[in-house]
Protein backbone atom coordinates (compact mmCIF):
# COMPACT_ATOMS: atom_id res chain seq x y z
CA UNK A 1 0.00 0.00 0.00
CA UNK A 2 2.76 2.44 0.97
CA UNK A 3 4.80 1.41 -2.07
CA UNK A 4 1.83 2.16 -4.35
CA UNK A 5 1.38 5.60 -2.79
CA UNK A 6 5.06 6.40 -3.32
CA UNK A 7 4.95 5.34 -6.98
CA UNK A 8 1.82 7.37 -7.60
CA UNK A 9 2.83 10.41 -5.61
CA UNK A 10 1.03 12.87 -7.85
CA UNK A 11 -2.28 11.04 -7.39
CA UNK A 12 -1.68 10.86 -3.64
CA UNK A 13 -0.95 14.58 -3.39
CA UNK A 14 -4.09 15.47 -5.36
CA UNK A 15 -6.24 13.18 -3.14
CA UNK A 16 -4.83 14.71 0.04
CA UNK A 17 -5.45 18.23 -1.26
CA UNK A 18 -9.04 17.34 -2.13
CA UNK A 19 -9.62 15.93 1.37
CA UNK A 20 -8.12 19.06 2.96
CA UNK A 21 -10.29 21.28 0.78
CA UNK A 22 -13.42 19.34 1.72
CA UNK A 23 -12.46 19.47 5.41
CA UNK A 24 -11.93 23.25 5.35
CA UNK A 25 -15.24 23.78 3.53
CA UNK A 26 -17.10 21.58 6.03
CA UNK A 27 -15.48 23.36 8.98
CA UNK A 28 -16.85 26.72 7.83
CA UNK A 29 -20.31 25.39 7.04
CA UNK A 30 -20.96 23.30 10.16
CA UNK A 31 -22.88 25.43 12.71
CA UNK A 32 -21.12 25.94 16.02
CA UNK A 33 -23.16 26.41 19.19
CA UNK A 34 -22.12 26.64 22.80
CA UNK A 35 -25.27 24.69 23.70
CA UNK A 36 -26.46 22.71 20.63
CA UNK A 37 -30.15 22.21 20.01
CA UNK A 38 -31.10 18.67 20.98
CA UNK A 39 -34.37 16.92 20.46
CA UNK A 40 -36.73 17.28 23.38
CA UNK A 41 -36.64 14.19 25.59
CA UNK A 42 -37.48 15.45 29.07
CA UNK A 43 -41.10 15.85 30.18
CA UNK A 44 -41.91 17.52 33.49
CA UNK A 45 -45.08 17.27 35.55
CA UNK A 46 -45.82 19.98 38.13
CA UNK A 47 -48.67 19.84 40.63
CA UNK A 48 -49.47 22.74 42.95
CA UNK A 49 -50.90 22.24 46.44
CA UNK A 50 -50.72 25.62 48.23
CA UNK A 51 -49.63 25.43 51.85
CA UNK A 52 -48.92 21.68 51.89
CA UNK A 53 -45.75 20.29 53.45
CA UNK A 54 -43.27 18.20 51.43
CA UNK A 55 -44.21 15.12 53.47
CA UNK A 56 -47.90 15.47 52.59
CA UNK A 57 -47.11 16.13 48.94
CA UNK A 58 -44.97 13.01 48.72
CA UNK A 59 -47.64 10.83 50.32
CA UNK A 60 -50.76 12.25 48.69
CA UNK A 61 -49.49 13.24 45.23
CA UNK A 62 -46.09 11.88 44.20
CA UNK A 63 -46.64 8.26 45.21
CA UNK A 64 -50.01 8.20 43.45
CA UNK A 65 -48.65 9.74 40.25
CA UNK A 66 -45.51 7.60 40.14
CA UNK A 67 -47.58 4.42 40.28
CA UNK A 68 -49.12 5.20 36.87
CA UNK A 69 -46.25 7.12 35.26
CA UNK A 70 -43.73 4.30 35.63
CA UNK A 71 -45.74 2.18 33.18
CA UNK A 72 -45.16 4.59 30.26
CA UNK A 73 -43.23 2.91 27.41
CA UNK A 74 -39.57 3.91 26.77
CA UNK A 75 -39.26 5.64 30.15
CA UNK A 76 -35.56 5.77 31.10
CA UNK A 77 -35.53 7.77 34.31
CA UNK A 78 -38.07 9.27 36.68
CA UNK A 79 -37.04 11.78 39.35
CA UNK A 80 -39.53 13.23 41.83
CA UNK A 81 -39.12 16.29 44.03
CA UNK A 82 -41.43 17.43 46.82
CA UNK A 83 -41.21 20.99 48.10
CA UNK A 84 -43.52 23.27 50.03
CA UNK A 85 -46.69 23.62 47.96
CA UNK A 86 -45.39 21.88 44.84
CA UNK A 87 -44.66 18.41 43.45
CA UNK A 88 -42.35 17.99 40.45
CA UNK A 89 -41.66 14.84 38.43
CA UNK A 90 -39.10 14.73 35.60
CA UNK A 91 -39.36 11.94 33.02
CA UNK A 92 -36.46 11.14 30.67
CA UNK A 93 -36.99 9.39 27.33
CA UNK A 94 -34.72 8.40 24.39
CA UNK A 95 -34.02 10.97 21.69
CA UNK A 96 -35.91 8.90 19.12
CA UNK A 97 -39.34 9.22 20.78
CA UNK A 98 -42.27 11.14 19.35
CA UNK A 99 -42.73 13.96 21.86
CA UNK A 100 -46.38 14.64 20.95
CA UNK A 101 -47.37 11.00 21.44
CA UNK A 102 -45.40 10.76 24.67
CA UNK A 103 -47.14 13.83 26.08
CA UNK A 104 -50.47 12.16 25.39
CA UNK A 105 -49.31 9.01 27.17
CA UNK A 106 -48.20 11.05 30.18
CA UNK A 107 -51.52 12.89 30.30
CA UNK A 108 -53.46 9.62 30.04
CA UNK A 109 -51.42 8.14 32.87
CA UNK A 110 -52.16 11.11 35.13
CA UNK A 111 -55.89 10.89 34.46
CA UNK A 112 -55.85 7.43 36.04
CA UNK A 113 -54.96 8.86 39.45
CA UNK A 114 -58.12 8.19 41.52
CA UNK A 115 -58.34 11.55 43.27
CA UNK A 116 -56.36 14.40 44.74
CA UNK A 117 -56.78 16.22 48.05
CA UNK A 118 -58.84 19.40 48.12
CA UNK A 119 -57.24 22.62 46.83
CA UNK A 120 -54.84 20.69 44.57
CA UNK A 121 -54.47 22.26 41.11
CA UNK A 122 -54.55 20.23 37.92
CA UNK A 123 -51.10 18.83 36.99
CA UNK A 124 -49.20 20.86 34.41
CA UNK A 125 -47.25 18.94 31.75
CA UNK A 126 -44.55 20.52 29.61
CA UNK A 127 -41.54 19.37 27.62
CA UNK A 128 -38.01 20.69 28.01
CA UNK A 129 -34.64 20.08 26.42
CA UNK A 130 -30.99 20.56 27.25
CA UNK A 131 -30.91 23.62 25.00
CA UNK A 132 -33.44 25.32 27.29
CA UNK A 133 -30.52 26.63 29.37
CA UNK A 134 -30.77 29.80 27.27
CA UNK A 135 -33.48 32.14 28.50
CA UNK A 136 -34.95 35.45 27.46
CA UNK A 137 -36.45 37.69 30.15
CA UNK A 138 -38.84 40.57 29.60
CA UNK A 139 -39.46 43.26 32.19
CA UNK A 140 -42.84 44.95 31.97
CA UNK A 141 -42.97 48.58 33.11
CA UNK A 142 -45.07 51.70 32.39
CA UNK A 143 -43.76 54.35 30.07
CA UNK A 144 -41.78 57.20 31.55
CA UNK A 145 -43.82 59.23 33.99
CA UNK A 146 -46.56 56.57 34.24
CA UNK A 147 -49.27 58.85 32.80
CA UNK A 148 -52.05 56.33 33.53
CA UNK A 149 -50.90 55.79 37.14
CA UNK A 150 -50.84 52.01 36.59
CA UNK A 151 -50.55 49.74 39.60
CA UNK A 152 -47.85 47.29 38.49
CA UNK A 153 -48.64 44.92 41.36
CA UNK A 154 -52.09 44.35 39.84
CA UNK A 155 -50.70 44.02 36.31
CA UNK A 156 -50.17 40.26 36.56
CA UNK A 157 -53.67 39.41 35.32
CA UNK A 158 -53.22 41.52 32.20
CA UNK A 159 -49.89 39.83 31.45
CA UNK A 160 -51.37 36.37 32.01
CA UNK A 161 -54.42 37.02 29.79
CA UNK A 162 -52.88 39.06 26.96
CA UNK A 163 -49.08 38.99 26.80
CA UNK A 164 -48.42 35.38 27.78
CA UNK A 165 -50.69 33.75 25.12
CA UNK A 166 -49.06 35.78 22.34
CA UNK A 167 -45.54 34.92 23.46
CA UNK A 168 -46.46 31.24 23.78
CA UNK A 169 -47.58 31.19 20.14
CA UNK A 170 -44.17 32.37 18.87
CA UNK A 171 -42.30 29.64 16.99
CA UNK A 172 -39.56 28.03 19.07
CA UNK A 173 -40.97 29.12 22.43
CA UNK A 174 -41.33 26.12 24.75
CA UNK A 175 -42.64 27.70 27.93
CA UNK A 176 -43.58 31.16 29.21
CA UNK A 177 -43.64 31.86 32.93
CA UNK A 178 -44.89 35.01 34.63
CA UNK A 179 -43.46 36.12 37.96
CA UNK A 180 -44.03 39.12 40.16
CA UNK A 181 -47.18 41.09 40.77
CA UNK A 182 -50.22 39.75 42.56
CA UNK A 183 -52.78 37.18 41.49
CA UNK A 184 -56.39 38.29 41.31
CA UNK A 185 -58.58 37.10 44.13
CA UNK A 186 -62.26 37.47 45.00
CA UNK A 187 -62.87 38.41 48.61
CA UNK A 188 -66.33 37.71 50.01
CA UNK A 189 -67.22 39.82 53.05
CA UNK A 190 -69.91 38.14 55.13
CA UNK A 191 -72.50 40.01 57.14
CA UNK A 192 -72.44 38.68 60.72
CA UNK A 193 -76.01 39.74 61.39
CA UNK A 194 -77.26 38.00 58.25
CA UNK A 195 -75.40 34.80 59.18
CA UNK A 196 -77.04 34.72 62.59
CA UNK A 197 -80.47 35.57 61.17
CA UNK A 198 -80.41 32.68 58.70
CA UNK A 199 -78.49 30.30 60.97
CA UNK A 200 -75.58 29.98 58.52
CA UNK A 201 -71.98 29.56 59.57
CA UNK A 202 -68.81 30.59 57.75
CA UNK A 203 -67.97 26.91 57.29
CA UNK A 204 -71.31 26.41 55.50
CA UNK A 205 -70.51 29.17 53.04
CA UNK A 206 -67.03 27.80 52.45
CA UNK A 207 -68.31 24.27 51.90
CA UNK A 208 -70.98 25.34 49.40
CA UNK A 209 -68.60 27.53 47.41
CA UNK A 210 -65.99 24.77 47.19
CA UNK A 211 -68.56 22.20 46.09
CA UNK A 212 -70.08 24.57 43.54
CA UNK A 213 -66.84 25.76 41.94
CA UNK A 214 -65.80 22.56 40.17
CA UNK A 215 -66.39 20.59 36.99
CA UNK A 216 -67.69 17.04 37.34
CA UNK A 217 -67.63 14.07 35.00
CA UNK A 218 -71.09 12.57 34.43
CA UNK A 219 -69.94 9.36 32.77
CA UNK A 220 -70.59 8.41 29.15
CA UNK A 221 -73.53 7.70 26.88
CA UNK A 222 -73.31 5.06 24.16
CA UNK A 223 -75.55 5.51 21.16
CA UNK A 224 -74.98 3.13 18.28
CA UNK A 225 -71.35 3.35 17.20
CA UNK A 226 -70.83 6.63 18.97
CA UNK A 227 -69.74 7.23 22.54
CA UNK A 228 -70.57 10.58 24.14
CA UNK A 229 -68.66 11.76 27.19
CA UNK A 230 -70.87 13.73 29.59
CA UNK A 231 -69.40 16.52 31.68
CA UNK A 232 -71.06 19.10 33.89
CA UNK A 233 -69.36 22.49 34.08
CA UNK A 234 -69.71 24.31 37.36
CA UNK A 235 -66.72 26.61 37.75
CA UNK A 236 -67.46 30.28 38.25
CA UNK A 237 -67.06 32.48 35.19
CA UNK A 238 -68.25 35.81 36.63
CA UNK A 239 -68.84 37.56 39.93
CA UNK A 240 -72.58 37.35 39.39
CA UNK A 241 -72.35 33.55 39.48
CA UNK A 242 -70.75 33.71 42.93
CA UNK A 243 -73.40 36.08 44.18
CA UNK A 244 -76.24 33.84 42.94
CA UNK A 245 -74.89 30.75 44.73
CA UNK A 246 -77.56 29.28 47.04
CA UNK A 247 -76.27 28.62 50.55
CA UNK A 248 -79.44 27.08 51.99
CA UNK A 249 -83.21 27.26 51.99
CA UNK A 250 -84.94 29.11 54.82
CA UNK A 251 -88.55 28.04 54.41
CA UNK A 252 -89.70 29.46 51.09
CA UNK A 253 -86.74 31.82 50.98
CA UNK A 254 -83.43 31.08 49.27
CA UNK A 255 -80.33 32.29 51.10
CA UNK A 256 -77.72 33.38 48.57
CA UNK A 257 -74.20 34.70 48.90
CA UNK A 258 -75.25 38.12 47.62
CA UNK A 259 -73.76 40.04 44.72
CA UNK A 260 -72.88 43.09 46.78
CA UNK A 261 -70.38 41.02 48.74
CA UNK A 262 -68.27 40.22 45.68
CA UNK A 263 -65.97 43.02 44.72
CA UNK A 264 -62.83 43.08 42.64
CA UNK A 265 -60.58 45.90 41.67
CA UNK A 266 -60.18 46.43 37.94
CA UNK A 267 -57.62 48.58 36.23
CA UNK A 268 -57.42 50.01 32.75
CA UNK A 269 -54.22 48.88 31.05
CA UNK A 270 -52.58 51.21 28.56
CA UNK A 271 -49.17 52.55 27.62
CA UNK A 272 -47.01 49.61 28.60
CA UNK A 273 -43.52 49.00 27.36
CA UNK A 274 -41.69 45.67 27.41
CA UNK A 275 -37.91 45.72 27.66
CA UNK A 276 -35.93 42.54 26.86
CA UNK A 277 -33.15 41.27 29.09
CA UNK A 278 -31.16 38.47 27.51
CA UNK A 279 -29.55 35.75 29.58
CA UNK A 280 -27.31 33.16 27.96
CA UNK A 281 -24.97 30.86 29.81
CA UNK A 282 -25.19 32.98 32.98
CA UNK A 283 -24.00 36.13 31.20
CA UNK A 284 -26.28 39.12 30.82
CA UNK A 285 -26.46 41.36 27.78
CA UNK A 286 -28.54 44.52 27.85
Amino acid sequence: MIEWLIRHKHTTIVAVLILCLLGITAAFRIPVQMIPDLEVRTISVQTQWPGATPQDIEKEILIEQEEFLRTIPNLQRMESTASTGQATIELDFPYSINVAETLILVNNALTQVPNYPENVDEPKIFAASFSSNAFMYFRVAPVEGNPQQLDMIMMRDYIEDNVRPRMSSVAGVSQVEVSGGAERQVRIQLDDAALVQHNVSVADVQRVLRARNQDTSAGDLEQGKRLYLLRTTGRYDALEDIGDTIIRRDGQQLVRVGRDSCKIRQREVNFLKIMPIYKFNKRYFY
